[in-house]
């Protein structure tokens, strides 16, 4: 069952928080708010979607409270709609829990960012790098071929993608020795 929670707890009655609130309460009982399913102190369980459904509190405007009890027979396109977006948030749900202490996935090879951390760039790097080999005489290929780099990445800075490229900070600085240049905002 997916929880859309933070707290370890599991459930069944431990005595431990409420999901909505954080409060602390022995007397927990599952509801459903937004598509996820929490354990909820007896303040929040006014918001558990499947009581305001069935004509029990908090119906807004009498709508709720219609014939027919439990609100299956009403607007079908709405509830589509809204069954829609109830499962998209119990699959974030199971997604979040499936990954919560869960870290192999960011130390996957290519995510240390620590071991070649990209700077904080001045506003203009771009422009100024494409301006100091233009100035240099350079063409991207003979920089790149200088700098023992692959194009792809030279041309990531003079574009100013540095950072969605995943360019490391030794690249920016051999960059700013080669080309005379300041690309760091120190």
């Amino acid at each position: 069952m997916a929880k859309y929670s933070t707290g370890g707890g599991g459930g069944g009655g431990d005595g431990d928080a409420c999901e909505l609130c954080g409060k602390a309460s022995s007397r927990l009982s599952k509801a459903n708010v937004a598509g996820a399913k929490l354990l909820v102190c007896p303040d929040c369980s006014p918001h558990d979607d499947s009581r305001r459904d069935s004509g029990g509190h908090g119906g807004q405007g009498g709508q709720s409270q219609g014939s027919g009890g439990s609100g299956s027979g009403s607007s079908s396109g709405s509830d589509s709609s809204v069954d829609r977006k109830k499962r998209a948030a119990q699959k974030q749900a199971e997604i979040y829990d499936a990954q919560k202490g869960d870290s192999s996935h960011w130390e996957k090879e290519g995510t240390n960012y620590e071991r070649d951390r990209l700077p904080y760039l001045v506003s203009d790097y771009d422009e100024r790098v494409e301006a100091a080999r233009q100035d240099a005489g350079l063409t991207i290929e003979e920089l790149a071929a200088e700098l023992d780099i692959d194009d792809e990445a030279y041309l990531a800075v003079e574009q100013g993608r540095a950072a969605r490229a995943g360019v490391g900070g030794s690249l920016i600085r051999d960059i700013e020795s080669e080309l005379d240049v300041t690309l760091v905002d120190e």
